[in-house]
């Protein structure tokens, strides 16, 4: 496996990294995706691919930087899919060892995300690689 991060205007992004993004954001279209991650990406918004040893995108993670006082520095996992056909086969496992590897080289002291309520197998995995259910998320919908 290899993870590869991508860049605003990668062609991957669209190519490789949107059909398993879609899997978890099923609203993203290319021109979404690519309009994001430019307004996202000056704020800290970075991609990373997983690619099998067919050179097929198995995985995508979407991740930050965050600097607050509750953590103080922190990498924040915005999205992490694996690709419905290669769930179970390590890919998870190994774009979460990626992100904490790259969490401790940025000098952040926790590797943070949130999942949907309903996402019990997510919730699963997450507890088996020795994350905790520190808080409650809120979400007020403005629109």
């Amino acid at each position: 496996m290899n993870i590869i991060d991508l860049d605003p205007g990668d062609p991957r992004l669209t190519t490789d990294a949107l059909p398993v993004l879609t899997e978890l954001r099923p609203h993203l279209t290319a021109r979404l995706l690519e309009e994001i991650y430019a307004a996202g990406h000056p704020q800290g918004l970075r991609f990373s691919a997983l690619y099998d040893v067919e050179g097929g995108c198995a995985g995508v993670a979407g991740w930050r930087v965050i600097t607050n006082t509750s953590a103080v520095r922190k990498l924040y996992v915005d999205d992490l899919v694996t690709a419905e056909a290669t769930r179970s086969t390590g890919v998870g496992r190994e774009l979460l060892a990626y992100l904490e590897d790259r969490a401790r080289e940025l000098d952040c002291r926790v590797l943070d995300l949130d999942s949907g309520t309903r996402r019990t197998d997510a919730h699963r995995f997450y507890l088996r690689e020795r994350f905790s259910i520190r808080s409650f998320h809120f979400s007020k919908p403005l629109r």
